[in-house]
């Protein structure tokens, strides 16, 4: 495996002088060629560059991203982390040839979930596993993981790359990560004060984000299908593939906002499992959100699905986003200065239900 820091460290005059020297035949024949490594983390730096903040420390590291932690005004702060991967939504950045966008995901996949909490993101780390390490694609893939951080105010304070010859084929990879954020303890959000009659806000996704992938691949038949890089009318021109690989939204900021005005009672973010496996986690045993099914904005995508695979309604909203990438909920008498708020920071936000006494967790009618 070949083990590559991009800690800070990573790029000074002292590590490129050893890198020079740093050469095995023996391993390249083997199909590990630890000079593309290098090469890989120089042409990282300038996306590395941009997700530097203050909790980031030079010339420190090498074996670690080290990040400087801040706690001032906080009574007692609260770390919270949270991991995930892309998933099979790469084969159609593999499908496109196009890589830079797909580490947005992985970024996004770990700071939305960790922000149901309300923190806020630090520091993010990946981990990318190759057949084979092509420079500039891993470059670009990180490029991609730079812009997430960027989104997410996260720093990029470290990664790995390995190459495993034999195990995976040359082009494929994969791709996952990490991020920590903070919160104090008395502002994280646990749903205890819900009641009935708050509010559900949807906060609109994106496209299909990365869950569900499988299910998507099955119905399209991606490695067969002539027709997933075509304009599709039922997209408006664009093609199946092109819209399966839009980024997952990340929406760190616009909810950090609407945090320091409004008492946010829970937080869902609507990934794996759909609506009925997510939004149930933030409404306490005893309620449910009630959710309006017509208030819903179906992405056409979702209908593209539903019809093409014959998937049944239910199935898609225990898959799917359906067009909402995330639920909060919020006090009747807030509601209305949350979404100008939301609004404010870019979302497509509106209401889609209402909290109310039951024990099925979330009911969609």
């Amino acid at each position: 495996m070949n083990r590559v820091s991009f800690a800070p460290i990573a790029g000074t005059e002292r590590n490129n002088k050893m890198n020079l020297k740093s050469k095995s035949d023996s391993y390249a024949a083997a199909g590990v060629d630890i000079t593309a490594g290098y090469r890989a983390v120089e042409l990282m730096k300038k996306h590395i560059a941009r997700t530097k903040n203050e909790g980031c420390l030079d010339e420190v590291g090498g074996f670690g991203g080290c990040f400087g932690l801040s706690i001032a005004g906080m009574e007692e702060p609260v770390l919270v982390s949270g991991t995930d991967g892309v998933g099979t939504k790469l084969r159609f950045a593999m499908l496109l040839d196009k890589h830079d966008t797909i580490g947005i995901d992985a970024v996004a996949m770990c700071v939305n979930d960790i922000i149901c909490c309300g923190a806020k993101p630090l520091f993010f780390l990946d981990y990318i596993a190759c057949g084979k390490n092509y420079p500039e694609k891993i470059a670009e893939i990180v490029s991609g993981v730079a812009e997430g951080c960027v989104r997410s105010g996260s720093a990029l304070i470290g990664g790995e790359t390995a190459e495993h010859p034999g195990m995976m084929p040359e082009h494929d990879y994969d791709i996952a990560g990490f991020s920590v954020g903070i919160v104090d303890k008395k502002k994280m959000i646990d749903n205890k004060k819900t009641e009935v009659g708050d509010i559900v806000i949807a906060l609109a996704s994106s496209g299909v984000h990365s869950n569900g992938f499988s299910l998507v691949r099955k119905v399209f038949d991606v490695e067969n299908n002539p027709d997933l890089t075509k304009p599709c009318k039922e997209l408006d021109g664009k093609s199946i593939a092109e819209v399966l690989l839009t980024p997952t939204k990340i929406y760190v900021k616009s909810v950090l906002a609407l945090l320091e005005k409004v008492d946010v009672k829970g937080i869902s973010h609507i990934t794996g499992g759909g609506f009925y496996e997510n939004i149930p986690r933030s409404i306490p045993k005893g309620l449910s959100a009630k959710i309006d099914k017509s208030a819903i904005k179906v992405l056409s995508i979702f209908e593209l699905i539903a019809k093409t695979g014959n998937i049944s309604q239910r199935d898609m909203f225990n898959t799917f986003n359906m067009g909402v990438g995330m639920s909060i909920t919020v006090a009747k008498q807030d509601a209305d200065k949350a979404l100008e708020i939301l609004k404010a920071n870019g979302e497509d936000a509106y209401i889609i239900g209402t909290v109310v006494e039951s024990d099925e967790g979330v009911i969609i009618e």
